[in-house]
């Protein structure tokens, strides 16, 4: 066997040294042919093997030199290199011109280099690598997709275009995202005015009325009622009205100061799952019917979508490293900016909405979105020179402030879940139940508790639900 051995090492050697095979190529094993006897023979891309026959051949031929390359090393040893992937055959003649065999070469990419490079790139992945024909079939399981990628990358490089992925991706790859928005808007409106009305003086030869108060003010109900008065047909809230009468005139002095404040919170807390790589909507909401005209003057009717709404799409790297492309936003019907023509009246909306991508990991948390919105606003009006009296000139002024905020968040946090088990999980609904005809006509319930020791139902009918619970924002 030593022998053997030499001796096929030393063919190698001359055929080096003769040039009949490219230097890169050497031989990695040793073949034997017998007479009368098919034969398939596997090589390498850029590499070698040495074929010996049983019997003396005096002819040889390839039926495709641009795969399998030969050269002669003696009448009875071959010297065979394989230079593209693909099958060819190899066929052996004696001096008679008959034939010995026909051997079945198939070259394929050389994976053994391939197997070394991905142990290196990536030592933990359980990834199985065959030949198949001309290409290269990965199996096996990665951690993450991003690592079946740089295994599908690392293939390419060897086979181009000639690569089969049969790896699938284990572990944790489905990612729950809780959003939450919060918004809250504050008002403040302040006015102070004054107005003097004069009517009747018939006594110096006036009649009819002056007034420096606001456009609007009814003078007669205001003076002859001793009443606070209206402006534009609405009682004037925090107003101090006083008259004086005398004869046919009178004389009503209007004193009008009023604030305004006001708090609208709005909350949501949508939850959303996604498998990594795949998109994941949510909307909680509705859709408002708007008239669009078309170009033969029929009406038709699109709808526009408004609430919570919430699109994402999570992709798990490596170290459970979740990327998120997010877009998020919320809208809701506006009236006070709507388009009114005629009879028909179109509300507008009032939309906040954003999109970006982030990186965190399972548990973690970010803000990806603040508004702070602050409008302000303040208007003096005054009876020209009358205004601007020292003293009495406040009579004959009115000033108008306001202001309001508005401050939204919205804040994300990624999870990396797994299913569970259908009785591990509670509804809202799972506490109530129909009420029976006597529960209902007899005692007035409109509902009834479910009474269950067991699951997630029973844990949350142990909670006490009768003081303050929800949410809360300073």
């Amino acid at each position: 066997m030593k022998m053997k051995n030499a001796f096929a090492a030393a063919l190698m050697g001359f055929a080096i040294i003769a040039g009949h095979a490219p230097a890169p190529a050497f031989a990695e094993k040793l073949q034997v042919v017998r007479k009368g006897t098919a034969r398939s023979l596997s090589v390498a891309m850029n590499r070698a093997i040495v074929v010996e026959s049983d019997v003396p051949f005096a002819e040889l031929s390839v039926a495709n030199p641009s795969i399998a390359d030969f050269s002669t090393l003696s009448d009875r040893t071959i010297y065979l290199l394989g230079k593209a992937p693909g099958r060819t055959t190899l066929t052996l003649l004696d001096a008679n011109g008959r034939l010995i065999t026909n051997v079945e070469v198939r070259v394929s990419a050389d994976v053994s280099e391939f197997k070394e490079r991905l142990r290196q790139i990536l030592p933990n992945e359980r990834i199985e690598v065959r030949t198949a024909n001309d290409g290269i079939v990965l199996s096996g399981t990665v951690s993450s997709a991003p690592r079946m990628q740089r295994a599908l990358d690392l293939a390419q490089r060897y086979a181009p275009e000639r690569v089969s992925n049969l790896m699938s991706v284990s572990g944790k790859q489905q990612v729950m995202l809780k959003v939450r928005f919060a918004e809250m808007q504050r008002s403040v409106a302040k006015s102070l005015s004054a107005s003097v009305i004069v009517d009747g003086i018939n006594a110096s030869g006036i009649e009819g009325a002056i007034s420096t108060g606001p456009a609007g003010i009814n003078s007669a109900t205001s003076i002859n009622g001793i009443s606070p008065g209206t402006t534009n047909g609405t009682a004037n809230a925090g107003a101090l009205f006083l008259g004086i009468r005398k004869g046919p005139s009178q004389l009503g002095i209007l004193l009008q100061a009023l604030e305004n404040k006001g708090v609208v919170r709005t909350l949501a807390e949508p939850n959303l799952t996604a498998l990594s790589g795949q998109d994941a909507t949510f909307l909680a909401g509705g859709e408002y019917p708007i008239p669009v005209s078309q170009e033969d003057g029929a009406i038709t009717v699109e709808f526009k979508r408004f609430g919570v709404e919430l699109n994402f799409t999570p992709h798990v790297l490596d170290d459970n490293v979740i990327n998120l492309e997010l877009s998020a936003a919320v809208s809701s019907i506006d009236p006070s900016n709507g388009f009114t023509q005629g009879t028909l009246t179109i509300a507008a909306f009032r939309r906040r909405d954003t999109a970006t991508t982030i990186a965190l990991r399972d548990g973690e948390s970010f803000a990806i979105a603040g508004l702070l919105q602050d409008d302000f606003t303040d208007a003096n009006a005054q009876v020209p020179w009358l205004g601007d009296l020292p003293v009495l000139g406040a009579l004959f002024r009115s000033a108008n402030y306001q202001r309001s905020q508005t401050e939204l968040v919205i804040i994300v946090t990624a999870h990396l879940v797994t299913p569970t088990r259908g009785e591990a999980l509670a509804l809202p609904t799972d506490r109530v139940q129909l009420p029976s005809e006597a529960d209902l006509f007899l005692k007035g319930r409109v509902a009834r508790d479910v009474k269950s020791d067991r699951g997630a139902v029973g844990e949350v009918a142990k909670q006490d639900f009768d003081g303050s619970y929800g949410y809360i924002m300073e």
